[in-house]
């Protein structure tokens, strides 16, 4: 069997879309957009072409639905964070995070690094988890969803956003950081905002609730 030929497998129809999926996901974190054809992903998955066009439109229209997933956190906070100290949340809400980059894997890395040249999309797609991300943040560590600086507070976590891609790909792309080093450096730098750089922008002391109070 060559690589072109397709490894044909009896899926049920979902079973079958999220095969499409996964394979999808795979190939886009190993190579160059350009490089992966909707026939390479079909061979991947084991199904015929027509396939993907059926279920996800173009390759660019399912390589938007794998960017989607791979930067996006799920909508409801988990029950796993504490009502504890600051500090103590602001760890778990990295470790949970943490989590999910490697759930993601090389996919995490393309999706918030390369996408498509210019492209408004994927921009749009990148901005808008970035902005929903802040705002479980800011869920977590206590922030009043009714705060009147809370978009502001928004806006400084995105600005954060782009020192967590960065150690994300020095840990999981360049092994220059383990694990442990990463979640100290975004965790120390989170409790730095939220105790000194968040009062000082606002001029005014940042009140925190817990989630059980919120």
């Amino acid at each position: 069997m060559t690589p072109s030929e397709p490894r044909w497998r009896r899926l049920e129809p979902d079973a079958r879309k999220e095969q499409i999926f996964t394979c999808a996901t795979r190939l886009f974190g190993e190579r160059p957009y350009a490089e992966v054809s909707t026939s390479d992903i079909a061979a991947e998955a084991g199904v015929a072409r027509g396939l993907i066009n059926h279920y996800f439109g173009t390759k660019r229209e399912l390589y938007l639905a794998v960017i989607r997933q791979a930067v996006t956190l799920p909508n409801v906070v988990p029950e796993v964070f504490p009502d504890g100290p600051l500090e103590e949340r602001a760890a778990t809400a990295v470790s949970w995070f943490l989590d999910l980059v490697v759930d993601h894997g090389k996919m995490w890395i393309t999706a918030t690094s390369e996408g498509i040249g210019r492209d408004h999309e994927v921009e749009q797609i990148l901005f808008d988890a970035e902005r929903r991300s802040a705002d479980r943040v800011l869920d977590v560590v206590g922030v009043p969803s009714d705060n009147r600086n809370r978009a502001k507070l928004n806006a400084v976590l995105r600005a954060y956003a782009g020192m967590i891609k960065a150690a994300g790909r020095e840990w999981l792309l360049r092994n220059a950081l383990d694990r442990e080093q990463v979640h100290t450096l975004l965790h120390r730098s989170l409790l730095v905002l939220l105790t000194d750089v968040f009062p000082a922008m606002l001029d005014e002391p940042l009140e925190l609730t817990s989630r059980a109070s919120a």
